[in-house]
């Protein structure tokens, strides 16, 4: 699914900079911290790190791709994604508003190109996008996707409604690690609409406000936490009534006891957990636990506006 990267949602990861700070329980076990940080020593992370550009080779990539849009929609069909950034945060506060102005340039510079922003910090959005980008008159880019990081519901409470205020053409969820159940039909946050007479309009739900794609998957690396199967399950469930696509990256290093073979006699000696409901998940890790749900792989996207 992805041409040079190994993220199952795109094709391309492209970093401007790395490094970064934990914002998010979701952050606990940060893979690009372990990685650049504590195995690799290139960046110092945390809120008194630093925040290190990455070399003009690496930003003449997108350039490239860019120019590969016919023979790479010949081959496929679609335009091509890229995933900024894997090993930092656009919207950091951190981040050098120079580097990101670069990035937004690079941006306009690659029209081909679908880019996939995934934050953290979706607050921060508005104010650090080119004013343009939320100006009526011109609007929002129609190769930039907005993704918001939501790992449990009181980070749903208070970053969707954030996320659906931006006015990006292509607005996701990205639920890895998923820590708990999520409800995306509750309604948003906000008091309801008065009509008069005693009768309102209830707030509309989450799910049908705007999100454009979901993204769930388990968490991996080291000491990866397990995601209950049927919160997964659930999540896939209120995508297919709200229309809206649902894509399984991953169970990450736990699967759900019996999921796609994952039977006790083959797993001996891997770790157990108990869930309260009696339901158990097993450490298999990643690679043998897989990305199907209920035997099957979910791999929907959505539409390029």
């Amino acid at each position: 699914m992805s041409e040079n990267s190994k993220i199952e949602w795109t094709d391309h990861t492209f970093n401007p900079f790395i490094g970064c700070t934990k914002v998010s329980p979701g952050c606990d076990h940060c893979y690009a911290e372990h990685m650049m940080d504590t195995r690799l020593h290139k960046v110092v992370w945390g809120p008194h790190g630093e925040r290190v550009r990455t070399s003009a080779a690496t930003w003449r990539e997108p350039i490239r791709w860019n120019a590969r849009h016919d023979q790479f929609f010949a081959a496929h069909g679609r335009r091509q994604r890229v995933f900024c950034a894997s090993l930092a945060d656009v919207f950091d506060n951190q981040v050098s508003d120079d580097w990101r102005a670069d990035l937004f340039d690079l941006i306009t510079a690659t029209p081909n190109l679908d880019w996939l922003l995934l934050t953290k910090r979706i607050g921060n959005v508005a104010a650090m996008v080119p004013y343009d980008w939320t100006c009526p008159r011109r609007g929002w880019p129609s190769n930039v996707w907005l993704g918001a990081t939501i790992v449990n519901q009181a980070e749903a409470d208070r970053d969707i409604p954030k996320l659906l205020a931006v006015p990006a053409r292509v607005r996701f969820l990205s639920m890895e690690p998923l820590l708990g159940p999520v409800d995306l039909e509750r309604p948003m946050p906000g008091p309801d609409l008065d009509q008069g007479a005693g009768a309102k309009i209830c707030q509309p739900w989450m799910i049908q406000s705007g999100i454009d794609w979901v993204i769930v998957g388990g968490e991996s690396g080291r000491g990866a936490r397990p995601m209950h199967g049927d919160w997964a399950r659930s999540l896939r469930d209120q995508c297919a009534a709200a229309g809206v696509p649902f894509l399984f990256k991953q169970w990450g290093e736990w699967i759900a006891y019996r999921q796609h073979g994952a039977e006790l006699s083959s797993s001996i000696g891997s770790p157990l957990h108990e869930w309260a409901d009696g339901k158990h998940s097993v450490r298999l890790g990643k690679r043998a636990a897989g990305r199907h749900l209920d035997g099957r792989t979910h791999d929907e996207f959505p539409e390029a506006r």
